[in-house]
């Protein structure tokens, strides 16, 4: 059974989310604080995760930052009633995955979760590995063999994407959604910009092309060409 950590300080919101999931077949663990909510993430380690913004005890932000740091990675859905598209982009930085802000439909939330439980499991290992790449997600470091690769914060979130999925095609709108946070698919070149900086990098002179273009669809990281 698909087990969700709620933390939650209203007890009526509490029991409603609890019940529409139960109904829908996930074992729901309830907190009410911010501290006693990421005692329970660190012990259960659920399978999703259901956190308000404002918490008693510990901010959820909080929460959420402070499983990241320590390479948790289970997908959290933040619940606010903060709409304000700075509060959003902030509750995605810290870590969330996604954001609904109050009051919401539970039909919503629940398909929010489902969502975010189809998306592909994250390597939870601390050092990614394609070919020659490698990278260090711990001190945040990039090589190609014994060439350190200078990466803007921006670049290695893409490149640590696209190893987590190297061979895969990844479109322009995937990218956007998982790297850049964007619900919806601006029209901007904002992904070739930065993609044809990281290959710059990446692929050095003399280096056979690891990243490519796929004309009209997007992009793949992969070894061979």
């Amino acid at each position: 059974m698909t087990k969700v950590l709620l933390i939650e300080d209203d007890s009526e919101t509490a029991e409603e989310i609890t019940a529409e999931l139960a109904d829908r077949g996930f074992e729901v663990e309830w907190s009410a604080n911010g501290i006693e909510g990421l005692d329970k993430a660190r012990a259960s380690r659920p399978d999703a995760m259901i956190v308000d913004r404002l918490l008693p005890g510990m901010d959820g932000l909080t929460v959420i930052e402070a499983l990241r740091k320590e390479q948790v990675r289970t997908p959290v859905l933040v619940l606010s009633a903060l709409g304000a598209v700075d509060d959003r982009v902030r509750g995605l930085r810290m870590g969330g995955d996604d954001y609904l802000t109050k009051p919401f439909a539970l039909v919503e939330l629940v398909a929010r979760i489902e969502a975010l439980l189809r998306r592909p499991v994250e390597s939870r290992e601390t050092t990614l590995r394609v070919g020659q790449l490698e990278l260090d997600l711990i001190e945040r470091t990039a090589k190609r063999g014994e060439r350190v690769i200078d990466l803007l914060p921006r670049e290695f979130r893409l490149l640590e994407y696209m190893m987590q999925r190297s061979d895969q095609l990844l479109t322009r709108a995937m990218l956007l959604e998982e790297v850049w946070n964007y619900k919806f698919v601006p029209a901007t070149n904002l992904v070739d910009v930065h993609m044809g900086r990281l290959r710059h990098k990446v692929d050095g002179p003399g280096d056979s092309p690891m990243i490519h273009n796929v004309r009209g669809a997007g992009f793949i990281l992969r070894t061979g060409p």
